[in-house]
């Protein structure tokens, strides 16, 4: 077919939709589409259809029908194929390229709790066809490989290292139980921060923990100078097993919580967290040791199990003056991933309660993985030149 020939399937297709109206869109768009399909041909084998010339690249080698859906409904177009030469053509490209997006749509709106009925009737309004349960359980598919690659992805070199959990409702056996979410952060040599990994499991006990640590060294994360978290007995054994004589610092922030219990007076509290603060705010350890000693004799008589306490605690916490001192405070506590656990919990508080664990674990791998793109691409988080 020639251009001119082109021309009068044009002039053809403006006729059809001025007699038929609408009715006739998906027919007229099949047939404008295939027209610039043939062009796009010629274009490629720079030869017009049954032309002789030096310059043809290939030659024309039929069709193949392909089914698509738009918005003027389904169509079925004859798509040129070629002999001696690579071609496709773009319009199909760039449908195979928004098949993608909308897969990802789906995906998104079902890691954000949305039920599949709801996506259907969303991606029905939004792109004049109806989306299946079984397209959006595959996309959900396709989206947890992709996870599952980035959540076991090589590690190298990792400076810092800060732990923490937080607690999902799951359904598990017939009944409701509360799920943890173990996650690490790290901030790498070049002091920008990542996503180490995460991991969902029934507890928090000592085994889930080894298993998630494990997982790290095993990936092949090494390096750690410091490991930041809070205080929690299983997690300490299994850092301890996992990560034996690198140095620990315990969370400020929950250190401070801590400390709240063995205050015996509620009218206390405001002084016994400011003393905390001294220390913590100490120039250097031996200065920060000295204040803890004063602290310590001075609750001993009116408040022992308080002193005992402190004595016995509070130097879990201090760690983090063996760091350069531009470091110190952002590693002091686990308040880096305390903020990634407001977003998620932004997130999941509209699920409420998810029907397993890979659901919970897709949504919040989904929230991470999101994050960890952000830092890569943001500033340094730590000046590691600092002293």
């Amino acid at each position: 077919m020639t251009r001119q020939h082109h021309g009068t399937a044009l002039d053809a297709v403006v006729e059809l939709i001025g007699t038929h109206g609408s009715n006739a869109m998906a027919e007229a768009f099949a047939t404008l589409l295939e027209i610039g399909m043939k062009i796009e041909r010629e274009d490629v084998l720079d030869a017009k259809a049954y032309e002789r010339t030096e310059s043809r690249r290939g030659y024309a080698n039929g069709y193949k029908p392909k089914t698509l859906n738009t918005r003027a409904g389904t169509i079925t177009v004859q798509v040129p194929k070629t002999r001696g030469v690579e071609f496709y053509p773009s319009a199909l490209e760039r449908g195979v390229r928004s098949e993608r997006a909308l897969k990802l749509a789906i995906a998104e709106m079902y890691v954000q709790g949305v039920s599949t009925r709801k996506v259907t009737a969303v991606m029905e309004q939004l792109c004049g066809f109806e989306v299946s349960s079984t397209q959006v359980s595959r996309a959900a598919k396709e989206l947890d490989q992709e996870l599952q690659q980035w959540r076991t992805r090589a590690l190298g070199q990792v400076c810092y290292v800060v732990l923490d959990a937080r607690y999902e409702k799951v359904r598990h056996g017939g009944s409701v139980v509360s799920a943890a979410i173990l996650t690490a952060m790290g901030v790498l040599p070049d002091g920008t921060r990542t996503v180490l990994g995460t991991s969902c499991s029934l507890s928090e006990a000592e085994v889930h923990w080894r298993q998630f640590l494990q997982s790290l060294t095993d990936r092949g994360m090494h390096g750690a100078r410091l490991i930041v978290s809070d205080h929690h007995a299983g997690l300490g054994a299994a850092r301890e097993a996992i990560f034996t004589g690198v140095p620990w610092q315990r969370c400020q922030f929950h250190l401070m919580q801590n400390a709240m219990a063995y205050v015996p007076k509620v009218s206390m509290r405001t002084n016994v967290a400011q003393e905390l603060r001294t220390i913590f705010n100490a120039a250097d350890r031996e200065e920060a040791d000295r204040r803890l000693a004063l602290m310590a004799k001075r609750y001993r008589k009116n408040a022992p199990k308080l002193a005992e306490w402190l004595e016995a605690n509070v130097p879990d916490g201090l760690t983090v003056f063996t760091l350069p001192v531009a470091h110190r405070r952002k590693l002091r506590t686990t308040n880096m991933l305390e903020r990634i656990h407001k977003e998620i919990k932004r997130r999941t508080r509209v699920a409420t309660l998810f029907p397993n664990e890979e659901s919970v674990l897709r949504l919040v791998s989904s929230i991470l993985c999101e994050t960890d793109d952000e830092w890569q691409t943001g500033r340094a988080y730590l000046n590691m030149e600092a002293e």
